[in-house]
């Protein structure tokens, strides 16, 4: 799940360094996230994991950073939606 969550990131984040190289905890806002990119990266996660996240879930803290991404990803793929 971290080498999909990481290449959406390299892909649609702009992120001004590399996705790959981020610490887990990064804060992804401080790399350069934007909120149209994070937006661009939900819609790139919802492909890649064949899944929707919730409106609860539409919130900057939700895409903070490359572990909040996967609790939230984990939380949906194990029926909590």
């Amino acid at each position: 799940m971290d080498d999909t969550i990481r290449k959406v990131l390299a892909d649609h984040g702009r992120l001004a360094v590399d996705a790959a190289g981020l610490d887990r905890d990064a804060d992804l806002y401080e790399a350069g996230l934007t909120s149209h990119a994070s937006v661009n990266i939900m819609l790139a996660l919802e492909d890649a994991f064949d899944l929707e996240f919730p409106d609860r879930l539409l919130k900057k803290s939700t895409f903070s950073s490359i572990s909040a991404i996967e609790g939230a990803i984990t939380e949906l793929t194990e029926g909590g939606s």
